[in-house]
């Protein structure tokens, strides 16, 4: 009977004693407090901005820019540019020479890192000398070096090296040949449309009959074919048609430079050797660590039903492996876009030289330079990861 009572009178719980509300009661908190922090930094800033009677918000970049740019892939000049044409073009700057150096680097890290597991000493030991040495010097003292001691050696334009083909290299970059697009230009872009979606119906094809009946089909060779074969016919047909979509303008050799063609900067050439060889280093480590991660037993099985040590690779350590290599190759490609911005120490018209350099030496509206320079690699981060980690999901191992 005591005990009776003794239950029924006990008092109840507080709201706060459950975990899931405390959780968010701490977030709450949390997010008010970060937000008030927000508040006051910008609060005191704009006070000291209008006390010190300096300009604020986002309305320079409509006023015109006043100055070149060396490389731009879209149309600026001095007296029609303005400060967000110049924050454009440092963007697209930035973003084409990430991507290539993305393209080259993981090619590279590749076979540098498969090349560390040879069987032949002198491949892997030179593979060794490559990551060892190259990951253990600054990128800067690297980038230097290329554009200097490298490109900085180039003979002069009026004693440009021919390379053939229309090519030249001297001093101010490399010289080629300049498409012009033609009027049915069009016809080659949908041609290679319709190569990449029949690519991707194809593959999706390949894989489901190898999962049904085990059967192989030549999925490298198709892509091939439907990738560049299909623009290339159509290019025949429209050539001979007498309506030829591409033509080039080949540079020429004057007296003292060359004329016409297509210039690519030294500048360029420099960062992109740079953070591509620099790059690669780790990923040859990370590659190196992916094929390790996999069970020796599954090479010894792919021997036992006759695939060769290249098909055994190809087909069956390297797919295992992606799981491991895909998390630390993305901080990789991550680390790649970052270190694009010591481009200012050769040059480079990047986002930080064009946009933190130029444009906020003459505006000197730090606070609105900066955050967009930050939200725009945040973004191009975010980006990325978001692109990887979808292709994470799709080489994990799903339990069953």
């Amino acid at each position: 009977m005591q005990t009776a009572v003794s239950q029924t009178s006990s008092p109840k719980k507080s709201v706060l004693y459950d975990p899931k509300v405390r959780g968010i009661f701490y977030q709450v908190v949390l997010v008010a407090a970060i937000v008030f922090l927000f508040y006051v930094a910008a609060t005191n800033a704009i006070e000291n901005l209008q006390r010190a009677k300096i300009a604020s918000g986002f309305g320079f970049l409509n006023n015109t820019a006043g100055f070149d740019i060396s490389q731009t892939l879209i149309q600026f000049s001095a007296a029609g540019g303005t400060y967000g044409d110049a924050f454009v073009v440092g963007l697209l700057n930035t973003l084409i020479v990430s991507a290539i150096g993305i393209f080259f680097t993981t090619i590279l890290g590749f076979l540098i890192g498969i090349a560390r597991l040879s069987k032949n000493w002198m491949v892997a030991k030179v593979a060794m000398v490559y990551v060892e040495v190259l990951r253990n010097i600054p990128l800067l003292v690297q980038l230097l070096f290329w554009y200097i001691a490298v490109l900085g050696t180039l003979p002069q334009p009026r004693n440009s090296l021919e390379m053939g083909a229309g090519f030249y290299l001297n001093s101010r970059g490399l010289f080629m040949a300049k498409p012009i697009w033609g009027a049915n230009i069009s016809v080659i872009v949908a041609a290679l449309v319709v190569g990449l979606v029949g690519t991707f119906l194809y593959r999706r094809w390949a894989r489901k009959q190898q999962e049904q009946t085990g059967r192989q089909y030549p999925v490298g060779k198709v892509t091939l074919a439907l990738i560049l074969g299909l623009p290339l016919l159509a290019w025949i047909v429209l050539a001979l048609a007498g309506t030829n979509p591409i033509s080039f303008e080949l540079p020429r050799k004057g007296t003292f430079n060359l004329t016409g063609g297509m210039q690519i900067l030294p500048e360029f050439v420099a960062l992109l050797l740079g953070l591509t060889t620099y790059t690669a280093a780790f990923i040859a480590e990370v590659v190196r660590a992916g094929i390790l991660a996999v069970s020796k037993g599954q090479s010894e099985a792919a021997g036992s039903l006759g695939l060769t040590p290249g098909q055994t690779l190809r087909l069956v350590v390297i797919p295992q492996a992606m799981r491991v290599i895909v998390p630390p190759l993305t901080s990789q490609y991550l680390n790649l876009t970052k270190n694009s911005s010591l481009a200012v120490a050769i040059g480079y018209p990047d986002l930080v030289q064009v946009f933190m350099g130029t444009v906020l030496n003459q505006t000197g509206q730090a606070i609105e330079v900066v955050v967009i320079t930050m939200g725009v690699y945040l973004t191009i981060s975010l980006v990325t990861s978001f692109i990887m980690n979808i292709y994470n999901r799709r080489v994990a191992i799903v339990e069953r």
